[in-house]
């Protein structure tokens, strides 16, 4: 059997070839373990089977571990690192400017929930046309490991002080849902088996895609107890302090969701995190007040509802259709297209 080297893409209306390796990107320095990179393998899986074209497409982070994601996949798309928590806005601008690409957002839980949280909401409210992966780990895993707003409560710093967290968690689905994102999911960064079919139905729809994704960090959230981490192992010379600290290579954790039935999942330091993956009669996804219904009634049960949470199936035109453009994208116009002649600018001044 022959192995497929090469992808048929849709160009500005004809069919091109291009090479498997333009959907690959970097290699990872990523602790080994993390979730994030099983995230990007399935990314890369999901563009590949519906034949994304790499050349219109637009992959933007912010700042934190998760914001080194995009360099790992799709080589041949553009791409932006923006500052923390600013990457809706740069998503955003990228859109109005070319309708026809495809945005790609990937950020963290830090860099959505704490500093980015109001771009991300207003984000939602726009319905702007982008994919928002967050790799949610619950820590800061780029500055140490310090708690971030989706944070399980009491969880506990790896750090001699142990101080623990006292605010309740965010939960970004819940955010995104009442901001007004028309598409809205939860997985684990373990279960190729959910994920991949998620990310083929967020790069297929027209509006935000908001895909909360469960990646535990290998490194700095390893307490007993916590429910997005798995504990990992660290030796150091004490006079080095953060220097030449040594990371077991721990193998990524997989598991296979059952519809509607509870998984239970065993971490590394022999805590465990219980996932329930939601079966289509289990609530109306096109129902928003059912959608939070659900995901309260699983909060309280301690489980982590996964799955496709809340569709928008009556959901109006997204943020750059609201604008009317013109046919042509704004960034393929020529400047006397864009720019007003002086009579047009001088009637302008006159009428204010």
């Amino acid at each position: 059997m022959a192995v497929e080297t090469e992808i048929q893409v849709e160009s500005e209306g004809r069919s091109i070839s291009l090479p498997i390796s333009s959907y690959q990107g970097l290699p990872s320095t990523l602790c080994k373990g993390c979730g994030h990179n099983s995230i990007t393998s399935y990314l890369i899986e999901a563009a590949r089977s519906i034949a994304l074209n790499p050349y219109q497409t637009v992959k933007l982070s912010g700042i934190g571990c998760s914001s080194k994601t995009p360099a790992y996949f799709l080589q041949a798309s553009h791409g932006f690192n923006a500052l923390h928590g600013r990457m809706p806005s740069v998503a955003t601008g990228a859109v109005v400017a070319n309708r026809q690409l495809v945005c790609i957002g990937v950020s963290g839980d830090g860099d959505t929930a704490n500093i980015g949280l109001g771009q991300f909401k207003h984000a939602c409210r726009r319905n702007t046309p982008m994919i928002y992966i967050i790799e949610n780990n619950g820590c800061y895993g780029l500055t140490k490991g310090q708690f971030s707003a989706t944070a399980d409560l009491d969880a506990r710093l790896r750090r001699p002080s142990g101080e623990a967290n006292p605010t309740p968690p965010l939960d970004l689905c819940v955010e995104a849902i009442v901001s007004g994102a028309t598409f809205v999911a939860r997985s684990f960064s373990g279960d190729k088996k959910q994920l991949v079919p998620l990310l083929k139905a967020a790069l297929g729809h027209k509006g935000i895609a908001v895909l909360d994704v469960l990646s535990p960090c290998v490194t700095f959230n390893d307490f007993q107890g916590s429910t997005k981490s798995w504990v990992w192992g660290r030796e150091h010379e004490e006079k080095l302090q953060d220097v030449g600290h040594y990371v077991r290579r721990l193998p990524e954790i997989e598991v296979e969701q059952a519809p509607g039935e509870a998984t239970n999942v065993q971490l590394h330091d022999g805590s465990w995190i219980t996932l329930r993956a939601l079966k289509h009669k289990d609530h109306d996804i096109a129902c928003r007040d059912s959608a939070l219904r659900t995901i309260a009634a699983g909060r309280e049960a301690g489980e982590f509802l996964t799955g496709l949470l809340y569709l928008d199936t009556a959901a109006g035109a997204d943020f750059v259709s609201t604008l009317k453009p013109v046919e042509t994208p704004l960034s393929k116009l020529p400047d006397e297209a864009l720019r007003p002649s002086a009579e047009t600018f001088a009637a302008i001044m006159e009428s204010l």
